[in-house]
C-alpha cells in the first residue's frame, strides 16, 4: 500500500530548490528534460583536485517530485566521486523500477516510496541524479 504522493516532506524538499543556484564557473553542466511531464533540471558540477564534487549548482523547473529529488541531490552531492554519483543514479533507477528493494544509501530517497507505483513520475524523480552523474563524468575527463 502506498501513501499520498505529495507528502509534507516532499513539498518541504521541493521548496528547498530555491536555496540552490547555478555555479558561475562549473567544470561541467548538464540539462535533462522529462518528455513525459516537461520537467527540466540543470546541474552544474565543480570537482576538486581530489576528484570529488567540490560544488554543485542547480536550476530545477519541475513538478514537486522533481524539485524534491533535485534538492536531495544538491544537498548531498558535495564530497562524492563521479562513480558514487553514477552508483546513486543506478540505485535510484533500479529501486523506482522495482529491480532492487531499496534506493541505495542516498539520504532521503525513501520519501519517494509512494511514487514507485507511478511510473509516469519516475523520469522527473531521476532527472537531477542523471544530470549530476553525467556532469561529474564530463568534469572528470
Amino acid at each position: 500500500m502506498s501513501g499520498p504522493l505529495y507528502t509534507s516532506e516532499i513539498l518541504r524538499l521541493a521548496l528547498e530548490t530555491a536555496t540552490f543556484h547555478r555555479l558561475a564557473d562549473p567544470d561541467a553542466s548538464v540539462e535533462k528534460r522529462s518528455p513525459v511531464c516537461g520537467s527540466r533540471v540543470i546541474v552544474d558540477v565543480a570537482l576538486g583536485t581530489d576528484g570529488r564534487v567540490s560544488a554543485v549548482g542547480l536550476e530545477a523547473r519541475a513538478c514537486a517530485l522533481g524539485q524534491a529529488s533535485s534538492a536531495l541531490l544538491a544537498a548531498h552531492a558535495v564530497g562524492r566521486t563521479p562513480g558514487e554519483l553514477e552508483a546513486a543514479r543506478a540505485a535510484l533507477t533500479g529501486w523506482l523500477s522495482g529491480a532492487r528493494p531499496d534506493p541505495g544509501d542516498w539520504p532521503g530517497l525513501d520519501h519517494f516510496t509512494p511514487a514507485r507505483a507511478k511510473s509516469a513520475r519516475h523520469a522527473s524523480i531521476r532527472l537531477a541524479f542523471e544530470a549530476a552523474a553525467e556532469a561529474a563524468r564530463m568534469a572528470a575527463h
